[in-house]
């Protein structure tokens, strides 16, 4: 094992990483909450914009995935917010988007999101982008 992960074992263990989940979708917000619990994670939900900045804030999880697509207050201008604030700012922020048109990945990532996992969800593909964000947060701090 390499002192890198070694690190991040020590700072991210499993039952230690706080994952934020703004989602509004049932079904989308029961699969994210499973899949992240049945590997040790602490899942916090909010299924609007305005609750997942507040729980940022207060909270302050090691990852947030947020969705894009959310009434009121859309995830894109919530992840700038977020970007926008020191106390939140160094939070990663991968998006949970069905939104697949040409153009969507640079929007996504101009807002200030670290990466995006499509919806629905796809449990193969859903755990293995969430283990390297918190692998490249680790790896920034070293």
């Amino acid at each position: 094992m390499k002192s890198g992960e070694q690190w991040l074992i020590a700072r991210f263990p499993s039952d230690m990483v706080k994952v934020l989940v703004v989602e509004d979708n049932p079904a989308n917000m029961t699969l994210a909450t499973f899949l992240l619990e049945s590997v040790g994670h602490k899942v916090l939900k909010a299924t609007d914009a305005e609750t997942g900045l507040a729980l940022a804030g207060s909270e302050q999880p090691d990852l947030i995935l947020m969705d894009i697509q959310l009434p009121g207050m859309d995830g894109l201008r919530a992840t700038r917010l977020l970007k926008g604030d020191s106390k939140t700012s160094h939070i990663p922020v991968i998006a949970l988007t069905a939104l697949a048109m040409k153009g969507d990945e640079e929007r996504i990532r101009a807002a200030g999101c670290d990466g995006s996992i499509a919806t629905p969800l796809a449990y193969k593909d859903f755990l293995a982008p969430l283990a390297a964000q918190l692998a490249k947060s680790a790896a920034a701090i070293l």
